[in-house]
């Protein structure tokens, strides 16, 4: 039996003129659905009823979903009829006009990411800025006045239900392939975020019980359809927070694959596109891969859609971005002043009082650069997994939490350039954040009294306290890059003086996201990434507790904690919104699950002088000045270079340059 295919275009005419169509659909459906049934040899009704599933999960449009499509068609070609659409396209710009275009820009990363996809096991990799959190959304906030301003997005509107958003689509948007990015595929991003093929219950129920579905109006115009009413500003950071994923999803690229399950995702997703780049709406697409070596982004080219946007004009200035894997930051380090990179991030106090005494330096081939910013601080510091034995009783986690010398590592190792986090949650969030918050002192007295109510009440031989069962108060710290091995040092010896073992546990790179993941440590040194609204559901909710490919990194939950959660994710009025966070602030301090570790409220470089900064580079939301994903408003000057290697070679010097831009320091 073949069965027609129904392709309506509905315009915007009312309801009622389709009545007739609608009717008429009814008697046809109902009428093929019979003679389905009629037509399967089966005797038994429960293999009738399967196979008829069967056959009716293979047919591209069939008339079995004609009804349902047309409805749907026409409920969502009704655009109200006061809409009122903004664009904020006045905001003023924060690149220079004195950017030019071109150059290979060279930077590193410590261990090789261990996928290419930006979903699924082990995509929080350190090419997560170029695939998911740095590509354009619908629109973002505006990094000096926060206003929302344009990316794939021209213009957005809200519902008078307050869990509605209209978007216009840039009908001039491209992927990187060539194809048109259209409102198809932002219908299609909802089953592929909605596919247990992509295995990732974090994005699974994101696209589920926040954003409830998304409408084709036309070809470039979309509904989005939200689960809770919010302010217009919260529903705006919803679907636009770079980590929420809402990006579209190039439904051309997965035409062909295998899809028994028929979600509209090829069933062996994770495993066939591990390393098998989509297509993307950003300036850089993947060129080309070098397995456990190298990977090289490349744009699109001055043509790229973007550029039609005043915002986007004069960033994303360099033609390629080359990254090469190098284990460790001191060899990567000889490599940036051999020049073989064109930057080097400094964050690392030792790099950046003790490493730039050299001639490169002196002679000014190369600069400086310390930059302020004001953007949200994620979630961190050492993570206790509850799940592990002994970091279920709550005393020893106070004690773990008075033992733990953060204050101490900032001052001495850090040498105070970095800051201590009032709260394991962040900081950063506006009203949010409990205004009350305050870190926990290093207090060893404090810390031998929880202990000891604990039941470790004996010293050993080794200084370490054991409890009456013969175990030691021992714990693995996990943490994933060898220039962290002198910070967990000095806890370590701290936390000696409470008689608490920290070990050492380095697993190298996106290894250790990896294993922490899989919730196999036992303390997690890790700070998170974080939007301008806290999210709690993702590490404290206990849908997420004990699964792994999670971030619930502490595998605590609990049944007072999962209503303030939900009642936070639900509450429309703002005020009782903040008061709902920081209750859920205030349970987190007392469960006394993350010890708060430290936040770096700036960006820091050393680059050479071909890589150019603008006066005034920094914004408040420049995170990494030199990231060619993040505002990126640098670019290279050849000539500079040219000059620069000519220099070099005759031992010619200039001016040494150290760059401080304070303007946003808090």
């Amino acid at each position: 039996m073949k069965l027609f295919e129904i392709n309506i275009e509905v315009g915007r005419m009312s309801l009622s003129y389709y009545a007739p169509i609608i009717s008429y659909l009814r008697t046809v459906v109902s009428a093929a659905y019979r003679e389905l049934h009629t037509r399967l040899p089966c005797t038994d009704l429960s293999a009738q009823t399967q196979q008829g599933r069967n056959m009716t999960k293979k047919m591209p449009f069939s008339v079995l979903a004609a009804l349902t499509a047309v409805s749907f068609q026409l409920h969502a070609a009704e655009l109200p009829a006061d809409i009122e659409w903004v664009s904020n396209n006045n905001e003023p710009l924060f690149a220079s006009e004195e950017a030019v275009y071109g150059g290979t820009y060279r930077t590193y990363i410590e261990s090789f990411p261990q996928t290419l996809r930006s979903v699924g096991p082990d995509a929080n990799s350190g090419l997560r800025q170029y695939l998911m959190d740095g590509t354009p959304k619908m629109a973002q906030r505006h990094p000096n006045t926060g206003k929302w301003i344009p990316q794939l997005a021209k213009s957005w509107a809200f519902g008078e239900d307050n869990k509605t958003v209209y978007f216009k689509l840039d009908d001039t948007a491209k992927w990187s392939d060539g194809e048109k990015i259209t409102a198809d595929d932002y219908v299609f991003m909802m089953q592929y975020y909605t596919s247990k093929d992509i295995i990732d219950p974090w994005y699974n129920d994101f696209f589920t019980n926040s954003i409830v579905s998304v409408e084709k109006i036309d070809n470039y115009t979309i509904r989005v359809n939200l689960a809770v009413a919010q302010s217009h500003d919260s529903l705006m950071v919803m679907i636009n927070m770079p980590s929420n994923g809402f990006q579209p999803r190039p439904k051309h690229f997965f035409k062909g694959e295998k899809d028994e399950n028929n979600d509209g995702m090829p069933d062996n997703f994770v495993r066939k596109f591990n390393f098998k780049a989509e297509p993307t709406a950003a300036p850089y697409y993947l060129d080309k891969v070098k397995k456990g070596k190298s990977v090289t982004f490349k744009h699109v080219g001055e043509d790229w859609w973007g550029y039609n946007n005043r915002y986007y004009k004069n960033r994303y200035n360099v033609e390629k971005v080359r990254i090469t894997v190098i284990r460790d930051p001191d060899i990567a380090m000889k490599h940036f002043e051999k020049g073989n990179l064109d930057y080097f991030e400094m964050v690392l106090p030792s790099f950046w009082h003790d490493k730039t005494n050299t001639d490169v330096y002196k002679k000014g081939y190369i600069q400086k650069y310390w930059g302020f910013n004001q953007s949200p601080q994620g979630a961190g510091g050492v993570w206790m997994n509850t799940a592990m034995p002994l970091l279920d009783n709550l005393e020893v986690r106070k004690g773990i939490m008075a033992a733990t010398d953060f204050d101490g590592m900032i001052e001495n190792i850090m040498r105070g350039d970095y800051s201590r986090k009032p709260h394991g949650l962040g900081f950063g969030h506006g009203e949010y954040d409990d205004p009350n918050n305050t870190p926990p002192k290093f207090d060893v007295d404090a810390a031998v009294k929880h202990f000891e109510k604990a039941g470790f009440d004996t010293l050993g031989s080794d200084g370490i306290r054991v409890n009456d069962k013969g175990q030691r108060l021992s714990f693995a710290i996990t943490y994933g890059y060898n220039s962290w091995t002198p910070r967990i040092a000095y806890l370590k010896e701290q936390a000696k003086l409470a008689g608490l073992e920290f070990t050492l546990n380095l697993v190298d790179g996106s290894s250790a996201f990896k294993y922490i993941l899989e919730k196999k440590h036992q303390l997690a040194f890790l700070n998170m990434g974080s939007g301008e609204i806290p999210a709690y559901w993702e590490y404290l909710h206990s849908d997420n507790a004990n699964k792994p490919q999670t971030n619930a990194h502490t595998n605590y939950s609990s049944p007072e904690l999962d209503k303030l959660i939900e009642a936070y994710d639900a509450e429309f009025d703002q005020n009782k919104r903040y008061e709902l966070s920081h209750q859920i602030q205030e349970y987190v301090k007392e469960a006394n699950i993350i010890v708060p570790g430290y936040m770096v409220p700036y960006s820091r470089v050393a680059h050479w002088r071909w890589v150019k900064i603008p006066k005034d580079g920094m914004t408040k939301a420049t995170e990494w000045v030199l990231h060619p994903m993040d505002i990126s408003n640098f670019w290279i000057d050849e000539s500079v270079k040219k000059e620069t290697e000519k220099a070099m070679k005759s031992g010619k010097a200039f001016p040494e340059v150290t760059v401080i831009d304070d303007r946003y320091k808090l």
